[in-house]
């Protein structure tokens, strides 16, 4: 019987080869435990997108994460710990506070809500100057403390800078405190200054690079 005759298999050019390119994320996923938009916008800055980073919209988590302790520390522990039990993903959490010295470290750990509970920054501003008014000693200093929650386990990062609140509010970025923060060695507020300066020098891109510097150790 004849063989049936088995054709040479075609060889494709090369110039002509179909290539598949197949990138696969190796970034590391982390939930900012924040219902602040400002501060989840200035965070992402920071990182520089070096980590994918997730908001609490983005892991369906749409109810007021509890802040009830007495100390910086205190909460943004409290916060962190509230995300990662309940969703169980790895996060990060933060909590900020002014302290002003002639004002005994006030307004502190109640930064945000100064003014009352439904205060807007404004109203927080207006309560500092007021209460600065004819005080010579204006010293203050920011503070950030950032809880990470890897795999059920806690590590805490602090970011502080010091400097002094102005009489008037000068410059319109930022937010917060930041049109009455003139940080030391420097003759623009906060809030004058382009982002990325800020964000280089402030409490939250202190405590923030510290972070990065941990996540890089993994």
């Amino acid at each position: 019987m004849k063989q049936k005759e088995v054709p040479e298999a075609s060889v494709i050019p090369e110039n002509k080869l179909i290539t598949f390119n197949f990138q696969l994320s190796t970034k590391m996923k982390l939930v900012f435990a924040t219902n602040n938009k400002h501060k989840l916008k200035e965070v992402k800055e920071i990182l520089d997108n070096q980590f994918e980073i997730l908001s609490l919209k983005d892991i369906n988590c749409f109810e007021e994460i509890p802040e009830t302790q007495n100390t910086i520390t205190g909460n943004a522990s409290q916060k962190a710990h509230y995300v990662y039990d309940k969703y169980k993903i790895n996060c990060f959490a933060d909590d900020t506070g002014l302290e002003i010295e002639t004002l005994n470290g006030e307004p502190g750990v109640y930064s945000a809500r100064y003014a009352g509970k439904n205060c807007s920054y404004e109203d927080n501003v207006r309560k500092v100057l007021k209460k600065l008014q004819g005080k010579t000693n204006r010293n203050a200093l920011f503070r950030t403390v950032i809880s990470l929650i890897i795999d059920g386990k806690e590590h805490k990062f602090e970011g502080i800078i010091k400097g002094e609140i102005t009489k008037t509010k000068k410059g319109s970025e930022g937010f917060g405190y930041d049109p009455i923060f003139l940080p030391a060695g420097y003759e623009k507020s906060f809030a004058e200054l382009p982002a990325n300066e800020k964000n280089r020098i402030s409490h939250r891109g202190l405590a923030t690079q510290k972070l990065i510097n941990f996540l890089k150790t993994l």
